[in-house]
């Protein structure tokens, strides 16, 4: 399990890369993560790593994730970039899991992922159609949480009995088990039993893409 205090040390030592000529601070580390300061020292203090927040602080400067997980410098990682593969990450797409705001944005940052990463995903060959995105609302739990980060293979697009897919509909994007009907309607069926399936005529949707991994805030 990473250890948070490491984890800490090592953007401070990138972000003096950035700022230079002072010392940083926790305070300068929520900032460039996107966190309340007292939101940052209190999952210092329970040791919850904000995974969500260091994917996109890697993210927004092309630095690969491994530098989370192992005691690696920069440079190091930087020599060593043949061993990890980008995909995109669109992370102001939401894909809703029980409703809320739809913010839909095609633009797309990259997310760098090891190889241990890459193999759960199917492998070298398989990373070319995975797009990765968030999930928004709670109807998926458990298999997927609110803040998850889902990755979407696009290849995969025709929908089997155990899958849980990405689609299309005219009143947003949603992430959700479908069930074909003898009447041409189709159930989007939440793994959360406190909601109930929401019909739409198949004609109305498009498959984006099967999930096929997630990274949670919490694991």
């Amino acid at each position: 399990m990473p250890d948070l205090r490491e984890i800490l040390n090592r953007i401070k030592d990138i972000l003096s890369d950035e700022i230079k000529d002072r010392k940083i601070f926790d305070k300068d580390v929520a900032e460039a993560l996107n966190l309340n300061q007292v939101t940052l020292a209190t999952m210092k203090s329970r040791s919850k790593i904000p995974y969500k927040e260091i994917l996109e602080f890697c993210a927004l400067r092309k630095i690969s994730i491994n530098w989370l997980m192992f005691n690696q410098m920069v440079q190091s990682i930087a020599n060593e970039s043949e061993k990890f593969e980008r995909i995109h990450y669109f992370k102001d797409i939401y894909a809703s899991a029980g409703g809320g705001a739809l913010n839909y944005d095609e633009r797309s940052e990259f997310l760098t992922l090891d190889e241990e990463i890459v193999n759960h995903l199917g492998g070298k060959h398989a990373i070319k159609n995975i797009h990765a995105l968030n999930v928004l609302g709670d109807s998926m739990e458990p298999t997927l949480n609110d803040g998850d980060i889902l990755f979407m293979d696009r290849d995969s697009i025709n929908p089997n009995r155990n899958g849980v897919y990405v689609v299309s509909t005219p009143v947003g994007i949603f992430v959700k088990r479908l069930q074909l009907k003898s009447d041409g309607t189709v159930a989007l069926v939440s793994d959360n039993e406190s909601y109930s399936d929401e019909m739409v005529n198949a004609e109305d949707i498009i498959v984006l893409g099967k999930v096929v991994g997630a990274m949670s805030n919490n694991f």
